[in-house]
């Protein structure tokens, strides 16, 4: 079958198309025809190399989601499986080729309505972002800065802390362009990468919702308000400076907090139902998919390219 592996670890260019062996389920697990496979920001963090002290090894399948029909099941999965349409999620990867395997409690039928494509867009953004506002304990009526807005995490985020109610939902965003689309999905105060640009925007914020950290996370800690929360769900600028909490420390008497979020500690079942809502929600046009562009699987280390660019407004899916 056809697939894409890091070749080398670094760049976009370290990619290369191969011939691998079919795939087959073992026990537990469902093998699925791909049609859409999601590219994301864990994708490119794994291509950069900085994961590899975790055992990421040049030759690795990256691709954490897919969509597509599963023609082959493992022992002890019931067959009824075999030819339906699902979304799956491979882990840390596999998902950049012709067939994945993907374990049975890690995937869910889709809604006649919706597209593999679309699928893969909101499949595991959309949960992120339901679960990390969670995490920030935000409620209706507060305010919202979601930094780093027009990936796909940042778009659903957007979404969802609007839907539910906030006073404001600020973004932070390369140009007035996509501004203007994320004002479409529920923004009301559009800032610069530095936080600033809307002289109406809140003075402070009670949560930040963070897809950035890198060298200038310190200073957001100044944008939150007291009880102010900021929880950071992504790196894609890299790591915080290693003394960014003296920034928390000094100021004390705000009882401001800052705290990680990963879905690994969602348990599954929490994770499936939020991801069916979603879905179905999707299905109906009560929320939108953002897909900047769809690209054949071959064309990977463009999409990566593109990402590394920051031209990417939502998410590139791959189509074998």
């Amino acid at each position: 079958m056809k697939a894409i592996e890091i070749r080398e670890f670094g760049g976009p260019q370290g990619l290369a198309v191969v011939e691998l062996d079919a795939v087959t389920p073992a026990a537990g697990q469902v093998l699925i025809a791909t049609e859409a496979a999601g590219v994301s920001g864990a994708d490119a963090v794994i291509l950069s190399g900085e994961l590899a002290a975790y055992g990421f090894t040049e030759g690795f399948v990256p691709g954490n989601e897919v969509a597509g029909i599963v023609t082959e099941v493992g022992d002890g999965v019931d067959a009824s499986w075999v030819g339906r349409r699902v979304w799956g999620f491979t882990g840390t990867g596999g998902g950049y080729a012709e067939q994945a395997v993907v374990p049975v409690e890690d995937v869910l039928p889709l809604p006649a309505e919706l597209s593999a494509v679309d699928s893969v867009t909101l499949g595991g953004s959309g949960p992120v972002a339901h679960f990390g506002l969670r995490h920030a304990h935000f409620a209706p009526g507060e305010t919202v800065l979601v930094r780093g807005a027009a990936g796909s995490i940042g778009i659903m985020a957007v979404q969802l802390a609007a839907r539910a109610g906030a006073a404001a939902v600020a973004v932070t965003t390369s140009s007035a362009e996509r501004g203007e689309r994320l004002r479409g999905l529920g923004a009301t105060h559009v800032l610069d990468r530095a936080g600033e640009g809307d002289a109406g925007a809140p003075a402070a914020y009670d949560v930040v919702f963070d897809l950035v950290a890198g060298k200038d996370l310190p200073s957001f800690f100044d944008r939150l308000g007291p009880n102010g929360r900021m929880v950071a769900v992504g790196a894609v600028a890299g790591q915080p400076p290693a003394d960014f909490g003296m920034r928390l420390m000094a100021a004390f008497q705000k009882s401001m907090s800052f705290a990680t979020f990963s879905a690994a500690t969602v348990p599954g079942a929490d994770l499936r139902a939020v991801r069916g809502e979603q879905f179905a929600a999707a299905a109906k046009g009560e929320m939108e998919t953002v897909v900047h562009e769809v690209l054949p699987l071959d064309e990977a280390v463009l999409a990566h390219r593109k990402m590394a660019a920051g031209e990417v407004f939502g998410r590139i899916v791959l189509t074998p």
